[in-house]
């Protein structure tokens, strides 16, 4: 009998044990990985704001001068809720003043804006007394009437509620994939998401998107002709197969590139922090009038930077399309 209290006692345990393990790695993901692996694997663009983090770097609760100060911090940049920030507010009962955080997913097949909610019931009650309709568990503005009549974005012409997190979207059947979807990112979107750590805002892309966002073919001639140059002395540099960049809480900014393998990340440190040195082809000045460049570091296939931006600078919402420094392809 003892020897049964004895099993029992071990085999409690180990099940005590294996829950706490799973409770605490859950517990040391970020709010964005926890984000990221809510939309599907095929998502392109990312595009993150950490608002509750952002309320509490500007000591600003208020709507209108949160968005004023978070523009001036390049801190909102990121975010779907701006162009109707106040109608969200006064109709929906959620808006970048109160909402936790916010996760913008971009795809071949559609866009859906994912919203961690502090008071989802308040915002479910509103939602419906808007006069969204509830079909099965999406509301939605079947007539497109409302969103225009409330000057709300279209982006929030659907919108689902799931376990204090909202999901909207301007396609219906965008709106029910992403939450059919079981998949999540792996690979090079996790692993640069996974570099970020905890950001008050960022940008994540996906290799294909990269390759056509971040290319020298967007800049006019005489910049494509300086950057060939400027790549060429640094013997080029090789697309990536996932990138971010991210403010981070002591408003110093991360960029991860992933690379196809560990050479190619440490020929593009080398390149890269050269090309960070010197001018801006597309932008205009110098990459150092925008910041100063901190420890660049290649492991495995991952390539970091640490930028520190010059006062007064917007390097998240500038440097993202950046074609010579973040190019790609």
């Amino acid at each position: 009998m003892r020897g049964w209290l004895a099993f029992g006692t071990v085999l409690v345990l180990l099940l005590v044990g294996s829950a706490g393990a799973a409770w605490w790695r859950a517990s040391q993901r970020s709010a964005l990985v926890t984000a990221v692996a809510l939309v599907p694997a095929d998502t392109q663009r990312y595009a993150w704001t950490d608002w509750a983090a952002v309320r509490r770097t500007l000591a600003e609760p208020g709507l209108d001068r949160l968005l004023s100060k978070g523009y001036d911090a390049d801190l909102t940049s990121a975010s779907a809720m701006l162009s109707s920030a106040a109608a969200l507010q006064d109709a929906l009962g959620f808006s970048p003043a109160t909402v936790s955080w916010e996760l913008l997913a971009q795809s071949t097949s559609g866009v859906v804006d994912v919203i961690g909610l502090t008071d989802p019931d308040a915002v479910r009650d509103a939602v419906e007394r808007a006069g969204w309709t509830r079909t099965g568990t999406v509301w939605g503005d079947e007539a497109g009437t409302l969103t225009v009549k409330l000057g709300i974005a279209p982006e929030f012409s659907y919108i689902a509620i799931r376990d204090g997190v909202l999901f909207a979207s301007d396609d219906a059947d965008h709106l029910a994939s992403v939450l059919d979807a079981e998949e999540s990112p792996a690979g090079p979107i996790a692993e640069v998401v996974s570099a970020l750590g905890d950001p008050l805002s960022a940008v994540v892309y996906g290799g294909d998107y990269a390759c056509g966002h971040l290319a020298m073919s967007q800049a006019d001639d005489v910049d494509q002709a300086q950057a060939a140059s400027l790549l060429k002395a640094v013997d080029g540099v090789d697309p990536m197969t996932g990138f971010a960049m991210a403010v981070e809480p002591d408003r110093g900014v991360r960029v991860a590139m992933a690379f196809e393998s560990h050479a190619r990340a440490v020929h593009n440190a080398d390149a890269r922090a050269t090309l960070a040195g010197g001018p801006a082809p597309g932008q205009g000045g110098d990459f150092g009038e925008r910041f100063t460049l901190g420890r660049v570091e290649a492991r495995g296939d991952l390539l970091t930077m640490e930028l520190r931006p010059v006062k007064g600078t917007a390097v998240l919402s500038d440097l993202s399309n950046g074609p010579v420094l973040f190019a790609s392809c």
